[in-house]
């Protein structure tokens, strides 16, 4: 998983709306997709490019394939980004 993948994947307004559904709860890719008006397919397509962005992850348990977010890909990414932060004055700035 690189930075530029993850970025990519929330790029799309569709994919934060599945991650923010993902964030409270487990949830089926049916589940998901009763949430949207489009194809299960499209639906599909948006939580596998989360899932090669290392986003989400799925577990199988009997018929069903259940999804969660991957809160360690978000850590990672607001450590990396804490470093652009204000607080402590730029070396540019003195």
């Amino acid at each position: 998983m690189s930075f530029g993948d993850t970025l990519k994947a929330l790029s799309d307004p569709i994919r934060r709306e599945i991650l923010t559904m993902l964030k409270s709860k487990r949830m089926s890719a049916g589940d998901i997709s009763d949430k949207f008006d489009m194809t299960n397919a499209t639906v599909s397509y948006h939580l596998s490019k989360l899932k090669e962005a290392g986003l989400i992850y799925e577990t199988k348990y009997k018929n069903f394939i259940y999804y969660d977010i991957n809160t360690s890909v978000f850590e990672e990414l607001m450590l990396w980004l804490s470093q652009f932060g204000g607080g402590e004055e730029n070396e540019k700035d003195k």
